[in-house]
């Protein structure tokens, strides 16, 4: 399996969703997985196999440069722009920003599920990091 092709012009929130928005602490692409970085107060991309950076917080919205403004989803459900399985689980992936099935998450990753797919375009986003490293 591989992390979900995202077309970032289709990443379009769902009106159930809670929504924040922020400033870029790098180049952020529409339906990547994000974080708030704690020291710069910016957003960037989680990263499962990273330090400081196992953790997920939302989906960005837009694209967003170095100190643009950005905006992610919550939770709720958001049109990702990538093809989905209904019913399958997806989680942080060990690539910057990017989002996996359950399946390529392996030894030595972080357990964070992002959602689960409620039809082929649309994931319900709930976020569950329950600290465990596999």
């Amino acid at each position: 399996m591989a992390d979900l092709s995202i077309n970032s012009a289709l990443v379009v929130g769902g009106t159930n969703s809670t929504r924040d928005t922020g400033t870029a602490g790098e180049t952020i692409t529409a339906g990547q997985a994000i974080f708030l970085n704690s020291t710069t107060n910016k957003w960037m991309k989680s990263d499962n196999n990273g330090t400081g950076t196992r953790t997920v917080h939302g989906l960005a919205l837009n694209g967003a440069s170095l100190d643009q403004p950005v905006s992610m989803l919550k939770s709720g459900d958001i049109t990702i722009g990538a093809t989905l399985v209904a019913g399958t689980d997806y989680w942080l992936s060990a690539t910057a920003g990017g989002i996996c099935p359950r399946a390529d998450v392996t030894t030595g990753m972080d357990a964070i599920q992002i959602g689960i797919a409620k039809s082929t375009t649309v994931l319900a986003v709930d976020i569950q990091d329950p600290g465990v490293t596999l």
